[in-house]
């Protein structure tokens, strides 16, 4: 009698487990990332998103199962970056730079950004001008900094004012340059 409980009270405990390591499973499966089209549109800024340079991004919302399309890796940042977006359950893919050409990105070298390591303030424009460059290695995020300019961050240590550096940069050069074309 006390074998049959033992054995009874394994197989549940077993069952149990089996059936925590099924839920485990289906929490950490991501969806695939998505191509994206000649009519896509970014989700910020409403520009056509392959006509333009650079690496592009993209958000699958969980909840939602909703793909936010977006024509640079600065838009999809301030796009993730926002407060009610922050902390929302989602899964971002952007081009790894290191495998594909910067003038057209091919979308067979879309990597998970949150394991990505970025280049901010380099020389290398996108869609809507400086963009964060993206990569799936640290060594060609170097390579590509080491080129181009730039600091090489992890996604974890993009912030907003990565974003907003590279346009007051951007603006300061215009004017310099609309001011040496006034003398």
């Amino acid at each position: 009698m006390r074998i049959v409980k033992t054995l009874s009270v394994a197989v549940v405990f077993a069952v149990f487990l089996a059936g925590c390591s099924d839920a485990e499973e289906q929490v950490t499966e991501k969806p695939e990332p998505v191509h994206f089209e000649s009519g896509d549109e970014c989700h910020v800024c409403g520009m056509a998103i392959t006509r333009f340079p650079g690496p592009k991004g993209e958000a699958i919302t969980a909840r939602e199962e909703k793909v936010n399309k977006f024509c640079s890796t600065r838009d999809m940042f301030s796009w993730a970056l926002q407060p009610e977006n922050a902390k929302r359950d989602h899964t971002l893919y952007v081009h790894d730079m290191a495998q594909t050409d910067w003038e057209h990105p091919d979308d067979t070298a879309l990597i998970d950004a949150r394991e990505a390591f970025f280049v901010v303030g380099s020389e290398r424009t996108g869609a809507m001008g400086p963009t964060l460059a993206s990569f799936a290695s640290e060594e060609s995020a170097n390579d590509f900094a080491d080129e181009f300019g730039g600091e090489v961050v992890q996604f974890n240590d993009v912030i907003m004012d990565h974003l907003t550096q590279d346009r007051s940069q951007e603006m300061s050069h215009q004017n310099m340059d609309m001011d040496e074309h006034e003398h």
